[in-house]
């Protein structure tokens, strides 16, 4: 039977087990629109592509499976590069189909045309086009097996608007195999001989390829070798937090005691990160090329072992793989290191307990404590990038897995949309979304996507009044010369009520608490606006005390 290329795309996502996508409309992609009109796959209409992007990325991020955008040619697929970015640096699976101009009008300048083969290659691991409808399942299959296998990330569709019209004969799409790596034995024991002859053993744990059974399977081994576990940057979800062998996050402003330990670990374990910039610390937290310690790297693309630190021990395994392996492994009858193990958990417990105080009348400390003490473990956090993360980042204590979406890259904006996808996929889990004024508004429209969903996410816009990271940076390096980090801002919470949601603004830290309470039995999408005082930069330093610092 014939079909069209727009049906045979719809029915390549189904074959892979789609149940959702994100969109931004496009008169490029009509064929699919009319498909998708017909099929069970629920469409979620956003108001940017850069937030339709960031959405798949999340879906991506908390399901492991690759999330589904579609987007129009050039502006449209311009703005969402900020997605892929995210996608391609977090290791995240994501597939973004893009329309293209009809194939008799490429390389004329056609209108909005763009040869996304050659502009897109740095941000996905494939850019295709597919000029033979009958070839769609080909490609598609092939995109959700690159998107998923070895390092996960993102991967490009062209999809010339003419062939999408074709009627075309092609074979039924089947369901994409994932390739798979496992540790083989002998590189198990390996890992296990140098472990029990270790005095300070590390385990950092991060990247992706994990799933809920290893990360209780990780848990029950480190229990049983009392072992010190930290998470990357941006990937606590991954051990209890509150866990006796939990030792903290390695990534930005990390513990000064944590980074020692580190460094004085005559074993480090990566289990699945690849220690890059971030939790590196700048790339000074491990010499490179031959770290100090013995190290050994589990990850689940080769070309990463090696690349940055050479490894006494290099395994290509996904962490599924590789915890599923240490099963068997017996545990020493005493640990040598138990007592450091619970020295660096203690640390980490004094490290995460927030301040009380601060300049102004709102002190983020004690709304951090409150948040700890009336929300529960399964409560999905979400946020974006700027200074105010750091409360999040530091202050929360994830306790179980798939509870954590934030861009490993840094990218602003990423919190609101996260949320969305977080609301879609958690129906029956509280969803809040840590912003800055700033980060906020790079994707605030999505809040109308939210409403339009009636999903009841709770987004804490901390509002200061600024681009708070660059002006740290500013005041410390040009101290008192303040250019182009200044902002005026809406009243958030009234913007929240114009959309249709419920809006709070807390000037008092005592007026959190009954804001956030109201916010939640509204049943809607909601803002609380937190008028946090500019000099309140970080949890531990003002504005003043850096540029003092500088001009010093």
């Amino acid at each position: 039977m014939k079909r069209t290329g727009g049906e045979l795309i719809v029915e390549a996502l189904k074959a892979n087990g789609v149940k959702r996508l994100s969109c931004v409309p496009g008169e490029s992609f009509l064929a699919v629109l009319d498909a998708l009109h017909d099929s069970d796959i629920e469409v979620v209409v956003c108001r940017q592509e850069g937030g339709a992007a960031m959405m798949a990325d999340a879906w991506g991020r908390l399901t492991g499976e690759p999330g589904i955008c579609m987007v129009t040619r050039g502006p449209g697929a311009a703005n969402a590069t900020a997605g892929l970015h995210i996608s391609r640096q977090d290791s995240v699976p994501m597939i973004l189909f893009i329309g293209q101009v009809q194939r008799d009008a490429r390389e004329r300048e056609a209108f909005q045309e763009v040869e996304f083969r050659r502009a897109l290659t740095e941000y996905a691991k494939w850019v295709g086009e597919i000029d033979d409808a009958a070839r769609i399942p080909e490609f598609v299959t092939r995109a959700f097996a690159l998107a998923t296998s070895g390092r996960p990330g993102p991967v490009v569709l062209s999809l010339p608007e003419d062939m999408l019209r074709d009627m075309v004969e092609a074979p039924r799409a089947k369901r994409y195999a994932r390739v798979e790596a496992h540790p083989g034995r002998s590189q198990v024991d390996d890992v296990y001989l140098r472990l029990l002859k270790a005095e300070r053993p590390m385990i950092i744990l991060g990247g992706s390829r994990w799933d809920a059974d290893a990360v209780a399977d990780f848990r029950t081994f480190a229990e049983r070798f009392r072992l010190p576990v930290g998470c990357s940057f941006r990937r606590q979800m991954l051990f209890d937090n509150l866990h006796e062998s939990y030792a903290g996050d390695v990534g930005i402003g990390i513990n000064p005691e944590l980074a020692r330990e580190i460094r004085e670990s005559d074993l480090l374990i990566l289990l699945g990160c690849r220690m890059s910039e971030m939790p590196s610390s700048g790339y000074t937290l491990i010499d490179i090329p031959y770290p100090q310690q013995q190290l050994a790297h589990i990850h689940p693309d080769p070309s990463e072992l090696g690349r940055i630190y050479r490894p006494d021990l290099a395994i290509t395994a996904s962490p599924q793989d590789f915890v599923a392996a240490l099963a068997d492994l017996e545990a020493p009858a005493e640990a040598r290191w138990a007592d450091r193990t619970q020295r660096m958990h203690q640390s980490y417990l004094a490290w995460s307990t927030p301040p009380r105080t601060g300049p102004g009348e709102v002190h983020m400390g004690p709304i951090m404590a409150w948040l700890e003490e009336n929300t529960r473990p399964d409560t999905v956090f979400t946020n974006g990038a700027g200074n105010y993360a750091t409360w999040l980042h530091r202050y929360h204590r994830f306790r179980q897995f798939n509870t954590q979406a934030a861009p490993t890259s840094g990218s602003m904006g990423y919190g609101l949309p996260a949320a969305v996808a977080a609301g879609h996929l958690f129906p029956d889990r509280e969803v809040i979304c840590f912003a800055g004024d700033g980060c906020f508004l790079m994707h605030g429209q999505e809040f109308a996507t939210a409403i339009r969903y009636r999903l009841p996410i709770i987004v804490l816009v901390i509002n200061n009044g600024m681009y708070g990271t660059i002006r740290m940076h500013q005041e410390r390096e040009y101290p008192g010369r303040v250019s182009g980090t200044g902002l005026t801002n809406p009243d958030f919470a009234a913007l929240a009520r114009a959309y249709g949601g419920h809006g709070e603004t807390v000037e008092k830290t005592g007026d959190f608490a009954p804001a956030f309470e109201r916010a939640r039995q509204s049943g809607l999408p909601a803002i609380i606006e937190i008028k946090l005082d500019p000099e309140a930069i970080t949890p531990t330093r003002t504005l003043s005390d850096i540029a003092q610092t500088k001009s010093r």
